[in-house]
């Protein structure tokens, strides 16, 4: 959560945390954040990716691109190669 502790700044927190956000905007974001990853969806692609890790190591420190079906960098496999996310909406991805 982003709730900040007496004394303590934000740059000693967590790396995740980059946006400044109120108290009551960080808990409704964490709810949303739960939510979206517990969609049946999202559990298939994380066990997938977990599947993937343990029966190739050599693709640590990378992501699995489920469009690609190959290991990519996260930069370019969370930046969908330079042309962002929004186009990935709703896409159709190869899990096994």
């Amino acid at each position: 959560m982003a709730f900040q502790l007496r004394g303590q700044s934000l740059e000693n927190q967590s790396p995740l945390l980059k946006q400044k956000l109120s108290p009551k905007a960080a808990k409704a974001k964490a709810e949303r954040d739960l939510a979206y990853a517990k969609t049946d969806d999202r559990r298939k692609k994380k066990a997938h990716s977990q599947r993937m890790h343990r029966k190739d190591p050599s693709g640590k420190g990378k992501d699995w691109d489920h469009e690609d079906g190959r290991w990519e960098s996260v930069k370019q496999n969370r930046g969908n190669e330079g042309e962002g996310t929004k186009k990935e909406s709703g896409k159709k991805y190869k899990i096994k």
